[in-house]
């Protein structure tokens, strides 16, 4: 049984929002700070390192489609999406990354 986690990073002012796929997400949230600022990737560029929302899968390829299927809403679904397991759109970092 695997671990995959499809997870959802903000930047400090939660203004842009990144939606990525990881088995590993302690390591993905502590290379996306270090990235902060870096122009060579998205997340980098808009210092989308803040996880707001993540969702854990068994297998690589559920995590991929829900990934894919997320990635195609528009931004008010997403938004409530995380509301819903995250109202306040708080900072979850600290409770992964402990």
């Amino acid at each position: 049984m695997g671990n995959y986690f499809v997870y959802i990073t903000t930047n400090p002012k939660k203004t842009t929002i990144y939606i990525g796929v990881t088995n590993d997400l302690h390591t993905r949230l502590l290379q996306h700070f270090e990235n902060r600022g870096q122009p060579k990737t998205f997340a980098g560029r808009y210092y989308c390192y803040k996880l707001i929302y993540y969702e854990r899968h068994t297998t690589i390829q559920t995590a991929i489609e829900r990934e894919k299927e997320i990635k195609k809403w528009s931004r008010a679904k997403k938004a409530n999406l995380i509301a819903s397991f995250n109202p306040h759109w708080t900072f979850l970092n600290r409770e992964v990354i402990s």
